[in-house]
C-alpha cells in the first residue's frame, strides 16, 4: 500500500515563507509525477504546481514566482517553497502523486495525501 504524508503547513504572516513536505512511502516502484493542489472554504481544489518525471514544473498563475516545487528522487518527497504568503493563499493543501507500485505496470496510479492546513494571518 502507498501513504503519502505532508508537514510543513502551519501559521505564518502575510509576507513570510513557509516549505511543505510530502513522502510518498509503502510499495513504490517509480514516481511519474507529484504536485500539490489546495481547497480553502467554499471553493474548489486547485492544482497549486506540479512536477513530473522529466522535471518539467506547472504553476498556478496566482503563484508563479512565488513558490517553486522541488522533489528528492532518492526519498520519494516533494517539497514546496512557498515565499511571499498571502491571506488568499490559506487552504488546506493535498499531496498527489501518479507513481507505479511495480516494475511490470504500464500506467500509474493516482493517490492523495490527507492535506496539510496553512493559514495566512497577521
Amino acid at each position: 500500500q502507498v501513504q503519502l504524508v505532508e508537514s510543513g503547513g502551519g501559521l505564518v504572516q502575510p509576507g513570510g515563507s513557509l516549505r511543505l513536505s510530502c513522502a510518498a512511502s509503502g510499495s513504490i516502484f517509480s514516481i511519474d509525477a507529484m504536485g500539490w493542489y489546495r481547497q480553502a472554504p467554499g471553493k474548489q481544489r486547485e492544482l497549486v504546481a506540479l512536477i513530473m518525471s522529466s522535471d518539467t514544473t506547472n504553476y498556478a498563475g496566482s503563484v508563479k514566482g512565488r513558490f517553486t516545487i522541488s522533489r528528492d528522487n532518492a526519498k520519494n518527497t516533494v517539497n514546496l517553497q512557498m515565499n511571499s504568503l498571502k491571506p488568499e493563499d490559506t487552504a488546506v493543501y493535498y499531496c498527489n502523486a501518479y507513481l507505479r507500485t511495480h516494475a511490470s505496470s504500464q500506467l500509474p496510479d493516482n493517490y492523495w495525501g490527507q492535506g496539510t492546513q496553512v493559514t495566512v494571518s497577521s
